[in-house]
């Protein structure tokens, strides 16, 4: 727990931050609406004896109380998949819409991807990409059986991704939900923190401002691209994103969740951040009983 110790000035309650990074975290998973609806899907559990709680702020989140939620008669038949609770908020934000084409930079093994593909009611294009060959055969796995028919799997690196393989030439949004330090796994991942080093996290936020800047590039004016982490670190979250805004076309907008949740920082350690990253959200695992998450949602503008 020692690398938390640098948060500790911007979390409220580190004290219970800490306590909480400390707990085992529970099982939730997705209501997979392709297969079935939330009602049928709840309907399985309580014939299959499974107990669960409905989040608050999305009915399609459950939160189940069994070890084994992979196990079950519902994710067996693709009516749930499992996915940490607050790993369910990025597709929210991003709020795709039937017929549009999405682009999930960094896909596998594709939670995120198939929740996309099912709040466009599977009509339209998601193209789910990953540059990591052994992760993709579970990105396919999962796409095939949750029935999302309206996903695309394309395997390359975000920073440099090419559209000349498509009809079109640009996505009406884009997810880059992307690869971090891993922090706020830890509740998960008990050991997420044992080669952690900030050599690594300058490392890896450089890979996250080229994979940003294309993703905003390759998005239509006036279309939604949303960046998230699973990581508290600044440098991985608002540096990234205020790199965004100094290189390319955006501007970052306000989006409600109906979860506890802290805003963006716009100060770390000597370094400032453009005000309106405030509109960005950090969610501690105090704060919900969640993992932790860091999201913004970024409007293209024009040149």
């Amino acid at each position: 727990m020692e690398p938390l110790e640098r948060y500790r000035p911007i979390v409220d309650d580190f004290e219970a931050f800490l306590a909480a990074c400390e707990r085992p975290l529970g099982n939730a998973v997705r209501v997979n609406t392709i297969k079935a609806s939330v009602e049928r899907t709840l309907e399985a559990l309580d014939e299959d004896g499974v107990e669960y709680e409905q989040a608050d702020w999305n009915s399609r989140v459950l939160r189940l109380e069994t070890d084994s939620p992979g196990s079950t008669w519902t994710s067996f038949h693709g009516f749930t998949h499992g996915q940490e609770e607050v790993s369910a908020v990025p597709p929210v934000v991003l709020d795709p819409q039937p017929g549009e084409r999405v682009w999930d930079c960094c896909a596998a093994p594709g939670g995120k991807a198939t929740q996309i593909a099912a709040l466009m009611n599977d009509r339209g294009t998601v193209v789910a990409n990953d540059n990591n060959l052994g992760r993709i055969s579970a990105l396919r796995f999962n796409a095939e059986r949750l029935g999302a028919t309206s996903l695309a799997v394309t395997v390359d690196d975000a920073r440099n991704y090419s559209l000349n393989r498509f009809p079109f030439d640009e996505f009406d949004r884009t997810l880059v939900d992307a690869p971090c330090s891993c922090e706020g796994t830890i509740r998960k991942n008990p050991d997420a923190l044992d080669n952690w080093s900030e050599g690594h996290i300058s490392a890896i936020a450089g890979i996250q401002k080229g994979i940003l800047r294309r993703a905003i590039q390759a998005t239509r004016e006036g279309g939604t691209v949303v960046y998230s982490t699973c990581t508290f670190a600044p440098e991985e979250n608002e540096a990234v994103v205020q790199h965004a805004l100094e290189e390319e076309s955006c501007r970052v907008v306000d989006f409600d969740i109906g979860l506890e949740h802290s805003p963006g920082l716009t100060a770390w350690e000597g370094e400032t951040f453009d005000p309106s990253l405030e509109r960005a959200i950090r969610i501690y695992p105090h704060q919900n009983d969640t993992g932790g998450f860091f999201v913004a949602k970024l409007e293209v503008t024009a040149e």
